[in-house]
């Protein structure tokens, strides 16, 4: 009775437009504290989870396609509702058909909902500074993924953590049975740590990391000078990485069972991690190389993640922003398109974005700056944006603000030609989304995938 009143809560709430991705199971859960426990106790191969701060819903998907290859049903909540209410609508709408479980959680919430979940696996790809005044600073949510990992383990759970992030491969210090994924191809070195990076010093002792590879952010290959910590070998890993702008990107995918080359149809350094962390967690599941290969090479962009729709005459690509380290990785993407750059950046300080947009200082927009045609700034706090965009040397003639969504769409759509990047917050990209959605040029944001 329970679940039949939560479902039919979801299909009401689907039906007015209001999504229903989260509120059926946040329903349950006031009702049956313990709801995820049982609905995943009944799924036949158990689950995986995922969680980072960056890219859990295109690792996720990225899995998805890979152990859907043999016919696998997977629960999954899709969607990118990640909290607990939203693992249990995935949950309840499955109605025990599925063959396994995988889920993305919001690195917050990963602790209460691991207890009940009890995953085969957990992949930990990476932790970097967001919303500071949700999570506070990186040790907060380290400290709680310690928690997390010394209870899960010895309960079966099989670790995939992140071998070039100090903060997550520490956590597997102690354990026996971790697989590491991680890139070795070190001619994608950034010349230092960026002024941004966020964990610079070994948890153990407090001394700063001699870095040999700066990669992405924080991440690369690194160790302590005093010898307490250091980068572990990977077993799942990236090697001749070559970037191809907003298009894709290929490598080298090198893991125990062999050697392939892969050709990814989503851009940047950021997803050829996201990739090594679904072929890690497949791997731990038992997806054969064959199946590892063809999924990455055939997986769809997750909704407003390197998604390129047509918008009339203009090809608009969404690329979503949300603390600097995301930030700067498209930022640095950009870079690899050839010309000037049409940009329409919606900034919000919903409560799902952060409060707090100070990051936005921390983003390096000075790499875009002399590649700039025009610079659109929307959302709730467009005026900010455009203040940083100046002070990073985009000239104010090629500046526009223009705070509503709509209106500031049609602007940076109407002045220019070829493509045109969108750069959006989370709820930013969501309402954008829905916006392309009215107007025909894509599916809403709460349709069930295909």
């Amino acid at each position: 009775m329970k679940a039949v009143l939560a479902r039919t809560v979801g299909a009401l709430s689907r039906r007015t437009g209001r999504g229903g991705t989260s509120l059926p199971g946040k329903l349950l859960l006031r009702m049956e504290p313990r709801a995820i426990a049982r609905l995943a106790a009944a799924i036949p191969r158990g689950s995986a989870a995922i969680s980072a701060t960056n890219g859990k819903t295109t690792t996720a998907a990225m899995a998805a396609s890979i152990l859907e290859r043999d016919g696998t049903r997977l629960v999954s909540n899709r969607t990118g509702a990640n909290m607990a209410g939203g693992v249990a609508t995935a949950l309840l709408d499955a109605r025990g058909q599925g063959d396994l479980g995988l889920f993305e959680v919001d690195e917050f919430w990963l602790g209460s909902v691991a207890e009940q979940l009890r995953p085969r696996v957990l992949l930990l790809a990476n932790l970097f500074r967001d919303q500071l005044d949700r999570y506070g600073e990186l040790e907060t949510i380290a400290d709680r993924w310690h928690e997390v990992v010394a209870t899960a383990a010895p309960r079966g759970t099989r670790m995939v953590l992140n071998a070039d992030d100090p903060l997550v491969a520490d956590l597997g210090r102690d354990l026996d049975d971790v697989l590491y994924f991680g890139v070795e191809d070190r001619s994608l070195a950034l010349p230092g740590l960026q002024h941004a990076a966020d964990s610079k010093h070994c948890r153990r002792c407090g001394a700063p990391y001699v870095y040999d590879a700066v990669l992405l952010g924080h991440l690369g290959h690194y160790h302590c000078p005093t010898g307490d910590a250091a980068r572990p070998r990977p077993a799942v890993a990236a090697r001749d990485v070559e970037l191809e702008g907003v298009r894709a990107a290929a490598f080298t995918l090198v893991t125990d069972a062999g050697e392939r080359r892969v050709r990814l149809p989503l851009p940047g350094l950021y997803n050829v991690y996201n990739a090594l962390g679904a072929a890690a967690l497949a791997q731990a599941l038992g997806a054969s190389l064959d199946d590892v290969v063809a999924g990455l090479e055939a997986v769809a962009p997750a909704f407003g993640r390197a998604e390129t729709i047509a918008l009339g005459d203009r090809e608009l690509t969404l690329l979503l922003i949300k603390n600097p380290a995301g930030a700067n990785e498209v930022l640095r993407t950009l870079l690899l398109e050839p010309g000037e750059h049409d940009v329409f950046a919606v900034l919000n300080d919903n409560i799902a974005d952060g409060r707090d947009i100070s990051w936005v200082w921390d983003a390096d927009f000075e790499l875009l700056a002399g590649r700039i045609r025009r610079f659109t700034c929307s959302g709730t706090r467009a005026a900010e944006l455009a203040v940083r965009l100046k002070y990073a040397g985009v000239g104010a003639d090629r500046i526009v603000v223009e705070p509503d969504l709509e209106r500031g769409l049609d602007r940076a759509r109407a002045d220019g030609a070829g493509r045109l990047f969108a750069l959006p917050t989370y709820t930013a990209m969501l309402a954008l989304r829905d916006l392309l959605a009215q107007r025909g040029a894509a599916r809403s944001s709460w349709a069930a995938p295909s």
